[in-house]
């Protein structure tokens, strides 16, 4: 029994036990089905909400008509505008026409509807509970014995357990036989325990679980299979993910990885090198006359070997024009 507290009123749900039917015809024992699921308040308008939302997501959408401009035809002046002693029309298309456009017709729509997780949940609960406050939730083991698929075993499994004209079967994902062996039967319809949904309990009369299914049910929503990760230890990965392996021929160090430290008390030869002497040349004029001279110390400097040009007056090294001639 489960007891909770909602703005001061104890709500208290019990557990139900159910017999397990075998395709023999007999009971091998009983399961429990959990009051939080199956003994909760039905709050009509909200399940009503719900699978409002559920069938208008069901819609296409797909609808449309043409207007005026749309329909082929109608570009020329039917008759003339005055003198006939009719009203007055500028095309055959229009909607007053037979084969003319629609005015404010259906266009093409999404229906969905944007309905909270909590609130669908809520909703499955009360209609599982509604269902089985009147005994109308049963659990079978399985419904064929054996490994071959076999409709008329099944529907003999069925039988035994409820004579309803629409049934909601809900089985485990991976439970092809059973699938199989009942998919072709009219008042079955089928379901995985995943895809359990309000409508669908509501619209049956009644809702048989397999044992496995109901397991799945309780433990919690189908989380879908899970999907094998790349190893990136390995050189080949599918998917084209490189490998994080080092290749061939290749260090350490070319990863990235940093030097060693040098061993304490050395210094490295760059730490203690001398700095590069600074010549005069390259030293900053400290006054103006120095400043002045500069331009000239440094053509000299250019033109210091046996066949260089003298400088001139203004420090450059340029030939004059009776020199270039």
């Amino acid at each position: 029994m489960t007891t909770s507290i909602t703005g001061g009123a104890t709500d208290t749900r019990t557990d139900r036990q159910v017999d397990v039917r075998t395709p023999a015809g007999e009971t091998s024992g009983s399961v429990t089905l959990p009051g939080e699921l199956f003994d909760a308040s039905a709050n009509v308008s909200l399940m009503h909400q719900v699978v409002v939302a559920q069938l208008a997501a069901a819609r296409q959408g797909t609808h449309a008509t043409k207007t005026r401009g749309q329909v082929s035809g109608g570009g020329i002046k039917p008759y003339r505008q005055k003198g006939t002693g009719r009203a007055r029309q500028g095309s055959i298309r229009a909607p007053q026409f037979t084969g003319g456009g629609t005015v404010h017709g259906p266009q093409p729509r999404d229906y969905s509807q944007k309905t909270p997780k909590k609130m669908k949940a809520a909703a499955l609960r009360g209609a599982l509970s509604d269902r089985a406050r009147e005994n109308r939730v049963h659990v079978v083991s399985t419904f064929v014995d054996g490994d071959a698929p076999r409709t008329k075993a099944a529907l003999a499994t069925l039988q035994s357990v409820t004579q309803a004209k629409r049934v909601l079967v809900v089985l485990d994902r991976d439970d092809t036989l059973n699938w199989v062996s009942l998919r072709n039967l009219p008042q079955v319809h089928l379901l995985e325990a995943g895809q359990l949904n309000t409508y669908d309990v509501l619209v049956a009369d009644e809702v048989v679980f397999t044992e496995a299914a109901l397991a799945e049910f309780v433990s919690g929503p189908a989380r879908g299979r899970e999907v094998a990760k790349p190893d990136l230890t390995t050189p080949d990965v599918p998917g084209a993910i490189p490998s994080i392996q080092p290749a061939e021929g290749t260090t350490d160090l070319d990863l990235g990885e940093s030097p060693a430290e040098p061993a304490p008390g050395t210094t490295s030869a760059a730490r203690t090198a001398a700095p590069t002497a600074t010549t005069p040349q390259e030293a900053a004029p400290a006054t103006a006359a120095e400043a002045a001279a500069a331009p000239v110390a440094q053509a000299e400097a250019a033109n210091a070997g046996a066949d260089a040009t003298p400088p001139t007056e203004d420090g450059t090294t340029d030939a004059t024009p009776e020199e270039k001639a």
